[in-house]
C-alpha cells in the first residue's frame, strides 16, 4: 500500500494513465460478470449463476466427488451439495459410487447437461470472439502477453 507522499510523487500524466487503466478493467469485469449471468440463463433460467459454475467445472475436469467440486470453485460444502440436488432434480447430474471408495459419491453431468454447458459456452465464445474478431494478431498478441503480465504480477506477491 502506497503512502500519500509516495503517491504525491508519482507523475500525475502517470497516475491519469492507471486511473485509465483502471476504468477500463472495471469495464472488463462488469462485461464479464453480466456475460456470466447470460451463460448461466442460457445453461439453466431457473438454476443460479453458481449452479453453471459447478457444471462448468464438471464439464471441465469430469467426475469428482461433492467435496473436491465445492474446493475446487471455493464454494462451501452445503452449498455445493444444494446446488447439486437442484441440478440433479434438473436432469443434469447424476451421482454414482465412487468405484474407489464405495462409502462416497461421484457427480457427473447427464448427456443434458453436457449439451447445456455446450451451448452456454458456445454464447460465451461466440461473444468474446466477436469482440477481437476485427483485431490483428499483433494485437492479439500484444494484449495477450500485457494481461499475462498483469495477471503474472499478482502471483508474485
Amino acid at each position: 500500500m502506497s503512502t500519500k507522499s509516495e503517491a504525491s510523487s508519482v507523475d500525475p500524466e502517470r497516475r491519469k494513465r492507471e486511473l485509465a487503466l483502471g476504468v477500463e478493467l472495471n469495464a472488463l469485469l462488469s462485461a464479464s460478470r453480466a456475460l456470466t449471468e447470460r451463460s448461466a440463463a442460457a445453461f439453466h433460467p431457473e438454476l443460479q449463476p453458481a449452479a453453471f459454475h459447478l457444471a462448468r467445472w464438471l464439464h471441465a475436469y469430469g467426475p469428482a466427488n461433492p467435496s473436491t467440486i465445492a474446493g475446487a470453485v471455493a464454494m462451501d460444502r452445503s452449498s455445493t451439495s444444494n446446488l447439486i440436488g437442484q441440478l440433479k432434480r434438473h436432469g443434469l447430474l447424476v451421482s454414482e459410487p465412487d468405484p474407489k471408495d464405495r462409502r462416497s459419491v461421484l457427480v457427473a453431468l447427464t448427456a443434458e447437461g453436457v449439451e447445456r454447458v455446450t451451448e452456454a459456452l458456445d454464447l460465451r465464445g461466440s461473444t468474446f470472439f466477436a469482440r477481437t474478431a476485427s483485431w490483428s494478431s499483433e494485437e492479439l498478441v500484444s494484449f495477450t502477453a500485457l494481461l499475462h503480465k498483469f495477471n503474472a504480477a499478482d502471483e508474485s506477491h
